[in-house]
């Protein structure tokens, strides 16, 4: 019964999705505004409903209902309740069923909480984001239905993928999810001002939150990602350049401009068709990204290999969404009204060319990313575009664009002089050459772009407190902090990433109980190998011990592990982490002569990589976090205002 009340539930929050659609559509197009009146309880409906069907899928999980196909394709009942729970969405159809939860929730708070915006374009922009909610909720309904059952019902299930039975796979999804909603949301207000030509700042200091939370959560979505491809792949890297990760990080870079342009929008009235065309372009790269991950064009452990006539619907959506939202802008950008000018000297001039910089980056990182899928698809000649390629290309861009970023903060709105703005800047070009001076002289294996990198975040890291200099720090406004702290974090994870590409060292060796092992400062020694049991698996455990320098010794445990559901073998990594790296160990296979391959890094300030993630996001959620309440604040000063009145 309770794979029923999920499928019931779904149906229903489907038939709210388009009843909001119809009710919108109806009244823009008869100008009766009494249609308007019902939108907003439908969209809470809808979020309702859609959320107590994910949450009946859960309990499926919990219980392990073997007579639901898709409990017995990605659970077996001796699995921990945590990786039950997140089994949930560790496979298609239930990520999808998370995906138009977290939409039908968004929905739901807009109409809720959103009382600024006029209603004539608040109600068109629930009636875009009820467009987008049909043709998920279609897909499910029609192509992948979550409450499916299975008959005869079997005695347990297969189990989920091993690598995702992780506490990674609990954060990295739906944080993920929740940016790519937040990018719809953001999507479906520009829709709305775009159809009632309503562009303007209150537009933007709607959307601005939405875009805020998105960004949040995709930075601490890719972190995570990040973090469990590094500890659980055990192949030492931080990131691949694999196209599901690519898939993640084009939403990211268009959300990343889109925030700079709707504030720049929301504050000094510019930027309007920027700002419509970025929403446009965010919400794209997230329909890209879902297509790359759901087709199953592409074979990663990130994707969700699913037959072709599922990806030809998902392919059917994204034209109809994305064709359409170009269309739509094309149609309606000769209306939008010009903004505010401003000077090339400017902030908002910094903004611009950060913006389009982050373009260019996303340009290369889209053409790298799908063109070997092209090639494929026309000559059945499968190509590789690796790192080399993005490193490269994307490398001495990026660079320029922090170096941008940590000069735009400093800059006037609408005009500034270069004198003045070179004077600011004194302090952190200095850093930067001194800096850059210091490692030619002391350094000798570093490439140009970890050299400059290294160089630029030493200026960057000074340059991000600049906006604090001489400012009353109790007075100062809390989306201020947001943008320092964001800043700082790209600073820091600058400094992990040139860190760990030039002076990571590697040791591959087949060693022997009692063998020791020297990489960089730490004396590494093989003790013997166990076997262990977990509560779903079983490994082959390495017992070493670390040493850095004389300091005190460390015990490390690498396995090699088996899932008897899955009759899949993993690798964990072992890490101790000091604060200037980490030790990352890795137990291969034995050899005739009783010897273990161990495979041994040390990562010199790698983990500043992830905390420099968090610091980003960390920043981001502050200045959302300061945005809200000052709109909260002017709310009641004004409501105070008029009742003096």
């Amino acid at each position: 019964m309770i794979a029923e009340a999920g499928l019931i539930a779904l149906w229903l929050a489907a038939s709210m999705a388009f009843l909001q659609f119809a009710l919108c559509a109806i009244g823009l197009v008869k100008g009766q505004d009494e249609f308007f009146a019902a939108i907003r309880p439908v969209a809470i409906a809808q979020g309702l409903l859609v959320s107590l069907s994910f949450m009946l899928l859960v309990w499926l999980f919990v219980r392990s209902d073997m007579s639901v196909k898709l409990v017995v394709a990605n659970s077996v009942a001796i699995k921990p309740l945590l990786y039950k729970i997140t089994g949930t969405w560790g496979n298609h159809e239930g990520s999808m069923l998370l995906w138009v939860a977290i939409m039908g929730l968004a929905g739901a708070c807009i109409g809720i909480f959103e009382r600024n915006l006029k209603t004539k374009t608040l109600v068109t922009t629930l009636g875009a984001q009820a467009f987008i909610s049909i043709g998920f909720y279609a897909y499910l309904l029609i192509a992948s239905n979550p409450f499916e059952r299975i008959f005869p019902v079997p005695a347990d299930g297969q189990g989920l993928n091993p690598l995702l039975q992780d506490i990674g796979l609990a954060l990295h999804p739906p944080t993920l999810y929740i940016g790519y909603v937040g990018l719809s949301i953001a999507f479906s207000f520009a829709v709305g001002a775009m159809i009632t030509r309503d562009v303007g700042p209150e537009f933007a200091k709607a959307m601005r939150p939405w875009v805020l939370g998105a960004w949040v959560f995709l930075t601490l979505g890719i972190t995570a990602g990040s973090y469990w491809a590094y500890y659980e792949l055990g192949w030492g890297g931080w990131w691949f350049w694999d196209p599901v990760e690519n898939a993640s990080l084009m939403p990211w870079l268009a959300a990343t401009a889109l925030l700079h342009s709707v504030t720049v929008l929301a504050t000094r009235d510019g930027l309007r068709a920027w700002t419509l065309m970025l929403a446009v372009v965010a919400f794209s790269m997230s329909m890209i990204g879902t297509f790359l991950v759901r087709s199953g064009v592409l074979t990663s452990v990130h994707a969700f290999a699913v037959d072709p006539e599922r990806g030809s619907f998902i392919l059917a959506l994204l034209a109809i969404y994305i064709g359409g939202a170009m269309a739509l802008f094309a149609l309606r950008v000769g209306t939008v009204k010009e903004g505010s000018q401003f000077e090339p000297v400017s902030r908002e001039g910094a903004l611009v060319a950060n913006n389009l910089l982050l373009s260019a980056i996303l340009g290369i990182v889209f053409i790298g990313t799908l063109y070997p899928l092209v090639v494929e698809g026309f000559t059945d000649e499968m190509i590789s575009v690796g790192a080399p390629y993005f490193n490269l290309a994307t490398g001495p861009l990026a660079l320029i664009l922090v170096a941008i970023m940590a000069a735009g903060p400093l800059l006037r709105w609408r005009r500034d002089q270069v004198n003045a703005l070179l004077n600011r800047i004194s302090i952190p070009v200095f850093l930067t050459a001194a800096a850059l001076f210091g490692l030619v002289i002391f350094t000798t294996s570093m490439s140009i772009l970890s050299l400059l990198g290294l160089a630029l975040a030493a200026g960057i890291a000074v340059a991000s407190f600049a906006p604090l200099w001489k400012r009353n720090l109790r007075r100062t406004p809390m989306h201020v902090y947001g943008m320092v702290l964001a800043h700082f974090g790209v600073a820091v994870a600058l400094v992990g990433m040139a860190s760990e590409t030039s002076f990571t060292e590697e040791k591959l060796v087949a060693a022997a109980p009692g063998d020791e092992i020297m990489v960089n400062n730490w004396k590494v020694t093989f003790q013997a190998i166990e076997p262990v049991a977990g509560p779903n698996w079983t490994a082959l455990e390495a017992r070493v011990t670390a040493q850095y320098e004389d300091q005190a010794i460390h015990e490390a445990a690498p396995q090699n592990r088996m899932f008897a559901s899955a009759q899949m073998q993993t690798s964990e990594a072992a890490l101790l982490t000091r604060w200037n790296g980490q030790l990352y160990v890795v137990l291969g296979d034995s050899d005739e002569q009783g010897r273990w391959q161990l495979r041994i890094w040390w990562k010199p300030f790698v983990t500043l990589i992830w905390y420099g993630g968090v610091l980003i996001a960390l920043g981001g959620l502050l200045a959302m976090v300061g945005r809200l309440r000052r709109a909260v604040r002017q709310k009641q000063q004004r409501a105070y205002a008029e009742a003096v009145l």
